[in-house]
Parts: C-alpha cells; sequence; structure tokens
C-alpha cells in the first residue's frame, strides 16, 4: 500500500502541474495586455531598461520553450510567446529577461546552477545504472555509488528554485514599475508564473522522494547484512 501512494505520488504531482500550467497559461494567452506590447517588446524594453541592450530576443521553436541562453546572450521565446500581445506571453518574457537580469548581476544561485550543470548531467545518466546493478545484484556499495550520483542531481534540482522564483519576482516588479502591463493586470501575471514555479517545485519534490527511496533501500540493504 505504501508503494501504491508513493508511484502515485512520483506520476501524479508532475502531471497535476503540467496541468496546471498549461491550462494557466492557455487562460491567460487568450487575454490580451492593456499594453497591447507583443512579448518580444515586453523583453526589449525590459532589457533596455537593465543596461543590457546587447542581449537579443529571438523566436524560439516548440511550445513554452521559452529561455535564457547565457553562453550567446539571448533570451528565446517561444512563437506564441514571441508574437503574442497577451499577459502570460508578457509574464513569460519578462520572467527570461530575470535570468538575464541574474546573470548581469552574477546573481550567486545561478552561477552555483551553472557550476553545477556537468556534474548534474553526469549524475542523471550514471545514477541508475548504478542503483539498478546495486538493487539486483545486491550490492550494497554500487546502489550508494548510483545514490551519491543520483544526489548530484536532485541538488541540481534544488537550486534551481531560487533561481527560478527569484527571476520571477524580478519579472513582476519590472513588468509593473515599467509599465509593461497595466496597473490591474499584475495579479493575472504572477498567476502565470506561481503555474510555471510549480512545475520547478512538483520535479523537485519528486527527485527528492526518488532519492529518500533509495536511501531507505541502502539502509534496509546494509541492516539484512549485518
Amino acid at each position: 500500500m505504501v508503494y501504491l501512494i508513493y508511484f502515485a505520488m512520483i506520476v501524479l504531482i508532475p502531471l497535476w502541474a503540467q496541468m496546471k500550467v498549461k491550462n494557466t497559461f492557455a487562460r491567460y494567452s487568450r487575454v490580451a495586455s492593456s499594453a497591447s506590447l507583443r512579448g518580444s517588446e515586453v523583453a526589449r524594453k525590459m532589457l533596455n531598461a537593465n543596461g543590457l541592450s546587447h542581449v537579443s530576443v529571438e523566436e524560439g521553436r516548440g511550445f513554452l520553450s521559452d529561455h535564457y541562453d547565457p553562453r550567446t546572450k539571448t533570451v528565446k521565446l517561444s512563437p506564441e510567446n514571441f508574437h503574442g500581445h497577451s499577459i502570460a506571453a508578457a509574464a513569460v518574457a519578462a520572467h527570461e529577461c530575470g535570468h538575464a537580469i541574474q546573470d548581469s548581476e552574477d546573481y550567486s544561485f545561478l552561477r552555483f546552477r551553472h557550476a553545477l550543470v556537468p556534474v548534474a548531467n553526469i549524475g542523471s545518466n550514471l545514477s541508475w545504472v548504478f542503483i539498478m546493478i546495486g538493487m539486483f545484484a545486491h550490492l550494497s556499495g554500487m546502489l550508494l555509488l548510483g545514490i551519491i550520483f543520483m544526489a548530484a542531481a536532485v541538488l541540481f534540482q534544488i537550486i534551481t528554485l531560487p533561481v527560478e522564483l527569484n527571476a520571477s519576482n524580478r519579472a513582476m516588479d519590472q513588468i509593473v514599475s515599467l509599465g509593461l502591463v497595466g496597473n490591474r493586470e499584475d495579479r493575472e501575471a504572477r498567476k502565470v508564473l506561481n503555474a510555471a514555479a510549480l512545475t520547478y517545485v512538483a520535479a523537485t519534490a519528486v527527485a527528492v522522494l526518488e532519492l529518500l527511496r533509495f536511501v531507505l533501500m541502502f539502509t534496509g540493504m546494509n541492516r539484512n547484512d549485518d
């Protein structure tokens, strides 16, 4: 029964978060901003206001593929947000510009996350190999090695949370102070960003639960060997 509840949680939590962000985005992508600015224009104005005229704004590909690339100093917006005049487009564009501002200010959590990328990639790729070997061969040492690799990937997820929340807070401050959305539209923009943040919270919760499960499995394996 416990395992059934556990597996339901790691499946349902991410699904719920994804549905929440898609539904919220779909709702507010149909609500035009009174400022009548496209997402690309919101991004350009916000970047220029923060002395980041060298950061380019480009149209990307794919649904909700919006991101900031610190290597090329580029804010890439999905087609619907690049061209859209909606509150959702303004909120998402401002959020990605929040990352550009973090980059320009050498925001510590962002730097830490960038430093963890290669470690997290290795950890996520190798952890399951060692975990599976440890489980099926009943080798606690291999299981422990897998847990260590997984912990690196989980740490990356945890560090991502303050980075994303800080970018959203910067976005809200900027779009209100610069008049990039109407005075009464900031609440709707905040709903879009809060829904997006749920996906990171859900991913982190699932990652921590998975790590905890294997830690308990490791301690149980060692207890049985004693």
